[in-house]
C-alpha cells in the first residue's frame, strides 16, 4: 500500500516538475504557453569551406540548395537558370557571382538565407516570430496572431508571412515576394507568383528541420519541396555583423571585378 502511494506521489511530482519546466521553456522563448519552443541560434556545418565545396545535408541535398532532385522548370526559366550557372560544372557549387543579386547588395529573400553558410536566430514572441539573419542583419517577421494576407500588399524582399502552430510545427505561409531574388545559392529563379509554405519544427533539442514547398506556376511546371537541417549553437553564441557589400562600396566594384547590377 505504502509503495503504491509513494509511487503515485513521485508520479505527481514528476508531472508537476515537467509542467514547470515546460512553462519556463515557453517563457524563455517568449511564445505563448502550449506552443513549441523553436527559439535559438541555428547553423550548419560548413565542411570544406576553404575549397568552396561544402558538405551535403543528410540525404544528399546540396549545401547550397533544398533538394537533390532538380525541380522541373518552365522553358524560359530553364534558360535563366542555365545562365545563372554558365561555366559551373560542379552541381554543389553556387551560381555565378556576376549574376548573383546578393553580390549587388540585393536582399536574399525569405528562403535563400537558409542555404547561405551563415547562422540565423529564431525569436518567438506572442503574435510574431522573428528570424534574424547574420547576413546583413536581415529581419523576417512571421505573424502568428491569426491575421491573413492583406489585400494589395506591396511586393517585398521577404514577402508577407503568416504562421500557425500545428502540434510541434510552425507552419508559415508567404506571398508577395520580390522576384529579383534567388531561391537558393545555386541560382534557382522565381517569379512574383511564388507562394511558399514552410514547416519548421525541432526534431530534438539540438536539431531544427525546415521543409519548404515552392509553388510558382510561372517558373516551375509543378510545386516542389525541399528540406534543410540545422544544429543549435551554444547559448553563449551571438550572431555577428556580416555586411556582404561593405568592402565593395568604396570602389563600386565587387571583389571579382564586375560592376554592381543596376536595380
Amino acid at each position: 500500500m505504502r509503495s503504491g502511494f509513494a509511487g503515485s506521489i513521485f508520479g505527481l511530482l514528476a508531472l508537476a516538475s515537467s509542467a514547470v519546466l515546460f512553462a519556463q521553456t515557453a517563457k524563455q522563448s517568449g511564445a505563448a504557453a502550449g506552443t513549441p519552443n523553436l527559439s535559438g541560434t541555428w547553423n550548419r556545418s560548413t565542411g570544406h569551406a576553404a575549397t568552396g565545396v561544402f558538405d551535403d545535408d543528410p540525404g544528399g541535398v546540396p549545401f547550397f540548395g533544398f533538394t537533390k532532385q532538380e525541380p522541373s522548370l518552365q522553358p524560359a526559366a530553364v534558360e535563366t537558370y542555365k545562365a545563372n550557372r554558365q561555366g559551373i560544372t560542379d552541381p554543389r557549387l553556387k551560381g555565378r557571382d556576376d549574376l548573383d543579386p546578393s553580390s549587388s547588395c540585393f536582399p536574399p529573400g525569405p528562403t535563400r538565407i537558409f542555404t547561405d553558410p551563415l547562422p540565423f536566430e529564431i525569436r518567438q514572441t506572442t503574435g510574431i516570430v522573428y528570424i534574424l539573419s547574420q547576413e546583413d542583419h536581415w529581419v523576417r517577421r512571421i505573424f502568428t496572431d491569426g491575421r491573413g494576407h492583406p489585400d494589395g500588399y506591396p511586393t517585398a524582399w521577404m514577402g508577407h508571412s503568416i504562421g500557425k502552430y500545428e502540434g510541434d510545427t510552425l507552419v508559415v505561409d508567404t506571398v508577395d515576394i520580390n522576384d529579383a531574388t534567388w531561391l537558393d545559392d545555386l541560382g534557382h529563379p522565381h517569379s512574383d507568383a511564388l507562394h511558399l509554405v514552410e514547416r519548421i519544427r525541432r526534431v530534438n533539442h539540438d536539431t531544427l528541420e525546415i521543409a519548404v514547398t515552392f509553388d510558382d506556376s510561372k517558373t516551375y511546371t509543378k510545386p516542389w519541396t525541399g528540406k534543410k537541417v540545422y544544429q543549435l549553437q551554444p547559448a553563449t553564441y551571438e550572431i555577428k555583423e556580416e555586411m556582404i557589400c561593405e568592402k565593395y562600396r568604396k570602389t563600386g566594384l565587387r571583389s571579382d571585378g564586375f560592376e554592381f547590377i543596376k536595380p
